[in-house]
């Protein structure tokens, strides 16, 4: 049977190009909630940051890692961590890590990745970074449903090139007890039961998802980006999944 527990340290992780910034209008409506929500910057993913063409997922899954632990972290205390998108690469590898560091998964229009995946393995090692594409372009590769013009200019204003390394760099997992931790899908621009269907016939992209151990589905219809066309129904999904046991 399904319970609720006071609620976990909740990690916010958004996808390529985004920061922190991405999830202000879910904050809004999670600001009230017991439990501490943090959203995150990836490294190579500050605009600020000199160096950020040069990062790795292994710089993005230990600046997880040591927000979790500045957070008060621990076994006995484990997070959420709700990742979007692209997100999914360095939080697979912090679940591979360190599995007993957190209480759910949650991925927003995203999910696990498989063992070796690589986003870009044609991606010229001479390419340093990857700029947000034209919105035609970027159309074609995941829906911007819900998104108004304003919302279009912010992010095109907003958004830092994703690092070379990080979209060439394999994903190495090893350990079989990531897929022990509880995973909540939260399904957008894909409905729930075409992502399951997808997996158990072992499409790569959804792989993963058949060897979940427990999973939740949550379908939330929009677009990829549901921070943004959906904020207050995506806080209620985040906030059903983190205090969500069983």
């Amino acid at each position: 049977m399904t319970t609720t527990t006071s609620s976990p340290t909740t990690l916010l992780i958004a996808g390529h190009w985004l920061g922190a910034w991405a999830w202000d209008e879910v904050l809004e409506h999670l600001a009230a909630d017991d439990g501490r929500v943090v959203p995150m910057t990836l490294p190579g993913l500050d605009e600020q940051d000199p160096g950020r063409s040069s990062r790795t997922l292994d710089d993005q899954a230990a600046a997880i890692e040591q927000t979790m632990a500045a957070a008060g972290v621990s076994a006995d205390q484990p997070a959420v961590l709700v990742a979007h998108s692209g997100a999914n690469a360095p939080v697979s590898l912090v679940l591979d890590r360190h599995p007993e560091l957190v209480h759910r998964v949650v991925w927003v229009d995203s999910g696990p990745v498989a063992p070796g995946a690589v986003f870009a393995p044609d991606m010229p090692a001479t390419v340093r970074e990857l700029p947000l594409p034209p919105f035609d372009v970027l159309g074609e590769q995941a829906s911007l449903a819900g998104l108004s013009p304003e919302v279009l200019e912010r992010f095109r204003a907003r958004a830092v090139p994703e690092p070379g390394p990080v979209l060439r760099q394999p994903v190495e997992l090893t350990n079989d007890a990531r897929r022990r931790v509880a995973t909540t899908l939260v399904c957008c621009s894909m409905p729930s039961a075409q992502v399951l269907e997808l997996a158990r016939a072992g499409h790569p992209v959804f792989a993963e998802v058949a060897d979940l151990e427990q999973l939740d589905v949550i379908d939330l219809p929009t677009g990829h980006w549901p921070m943004w066309s959906r904020p207050r129904d995506l806080a209620d999904a985040i906030r059903s999944a983190a205090t969500r046991v069983g």
